[in-house]
């Protein structure tokens, strides 16, 4: 690709291959590093960051008994020995250089993130086609934030589209009006997050306000009208799975232009990139409560039966 676009880099933390979660039928999804928000459920917490991270697993480590790369390797002295004989990783000292990754042979140690171009993207990409034209599907941005890096976000979703490839993008929606309604025309899918109505609590649980939010998602519907959106909403126990929570989100998505909406349910399947990463999870522990989904779904079919509820 000699494009001026396919020169664009950016940050991704993954790159993940036939995906029928994301999007219509089988698509690959390019993971963007960095996000505004900070949702204390976030089930991806390496993506939080907008530059490279260290993780560590000490469950694949030789320890220090039969191995002491990282030790040696890390100048910054980032690196100390526990009481079980592994590394300890002092993150205020740390300069995510990442050098103790390359050095260790277990892997035990690995960076999330890595700068990669548009066009090396496409190429990953391009190598599932046949699945696309068969099922509809193509390719997927999502986070982390897409918004959060929107030169490459918006130079990948444009060669996508020179190339004939279908494309969508989740996004938490808070970023420059300007950029999203960019990226939104060179879309085919739309994939909105819309988590909590009131204010106070969405800055409580996320750490913004979602004011950004609800008035982007009303200039994409005005300046695309035509555009596929689906509105997704995390359901988390005790912060919005009950029927005011959800009714606020319906109420105000109802009536506008080719717009679904799905609620998911909450899972823990992150927990473990928490402690790779050195934090804690704060809400591991919850659960949904039976039956719950089931009975906001009957909700919002009885509060606007003609809203779409993608089941």
């Amino acid at each position: 690709m000699g494009t001026p676009n396919a020169r664009v880099k950016g940050i991704l933390f993954n790159i993940q291959q036939f995906s029928v979660h994301d999007g219509p039928g089988i698509r690959t999804i390019a993971f963007f590093k960095g996000c505004p928000l900070r949702c204390i459920w976030c089930s991806n917490p390496e993506s939080q960051s907008a530059t490279p991270e260290l993780a560590y697993n000490p469950e694949r480590c030789l320890t220090f008994d039969h191995c002491v790369r990282c030790l040696e390797i890390c100048t910054p002295g980032a690196i100390h020995k526990n009481d079980d004989n592994r590394p300890r990783i002092d993150r205020r000292l740390c300069t995510q250089c990442l050098l103790c990754t390359d050095a260790c042979p277990a892997k035990a140690l690995w960076g999330y993130g890595e700068t990669t171009s548009v066009a090396q993207v496409l190429e990953a990409v391009e190598r599932d086609g046949v699945f696309y034209a068969r099922s509809g599907g193509g390719l997927t941005l999502s986070g982390g934030e897409p918004m959060h890096q929107p030169a490459f976000a918006i130079a990948l979703l444009e060669e996508a589209r020179r190339h004939r490839i279908n494309t969508a993008m989740e996004t938490c929606g808070h970023c420059r009006t300007a950029d999203l309604v960019s990226a939104a025309a060179h879309l085919n899918t739309l994939i909105y997050d819309l988590k909590i109505m009131d204010d106070s609590l969405h800055r409580q649980y996320t750490g913004v306000s979602n004011a950004l939010i609800l008035s982007n998602l009303k200039q994409v519907r005005q300046a695309c009208p035509q555009l596929p959106v689906l509105v997704r909403t995390p359901i988390i126990p005790g912060i919005n799975d009950n029927a005011e929570a959800i009714a606020a989100i319906v109420d105000f998505i109802a009536g506008m232009p080719r717009v679904r909406y799905e609620m998911l349910a909450y899972h823990r399947m992150g927990t473990p990139k928490y402690g790779y990463l050195g934090r804690t999870y704060e809400i591991a522990e919850t659960a949904l409560a039976d039956g719950r989904m089931t009975q906001l779904k009957q909700m919002v079919h009885h509060r606007h039966p003609d809203l779409p509820l993608v089941q």
